[in-house]
């Protein structure tokens, strides 16, 4: 169990995920806390629930609990390094989800409603999914208390 741990929280990648993990966290939050709280001109569980079930996710409010406790949690998580991994795992599923069901049918472009953003989320995600926090995380902290 200690061992799997380890490799869970391990990560050969230097300071450059530290630049990745930074604005991806903080996007990641913004835009998880506009689906929980009504923050930066969100409409909260209720209107992204009331979203949600017009395009066939449902039930919408516990949909958008989901989808915005993964972005607010887990970019909490992707920013300050801690559980890299399986957080980045959650929210590449969660962009992946956002990219099928909201933006594909738009095309590509952004000033379409299409899924450019959503696939650069994905992108980042699926990239520290694989490098792991880097040098500068908690991962890392966790990594040494564990391996001692």
């Amino acid at each position: 169990m200690k061992q799997k741990m380890a490799q869970l929280l391990s990560s050969n990648a230097g300071f450059s995920t530290l630049a990745l993990r930074i604005p991806i966290g903080i996007i990641f939050m913004a835009h998880g806390a506009q689906k929980l709280f009504s923050w930066f001109g969100g409409y909260g569980l209720e209107g992204t629930g009331q979203f949600f079930e017009s395009i066939g996710l449902a039930p919408g409010v516990a949909m958008a609990f989901l989808a915005g406790s993964a972005e607010f949690f887990g970019g909490l998580f992707i920013l300050l390094g801690l559980l890299t991994r399986p957080s980045a795992l959650v929210l590449a599923f969660t962009m992946l989800i956002a990219i099928v069901s909201v933006h594909l049918q738009n095309g590509l472009f952004m000033s379409n409603g299409g899924y450019e953003f959503g696939l650069a989320l994905l992108a980042a995600s699926v990239s520290l999914m694989l490098s792991g926090s880097g040098r500068i995380a908690v991962d890392k902290w966790l990594e040494s208390k564990i391996v001692k």
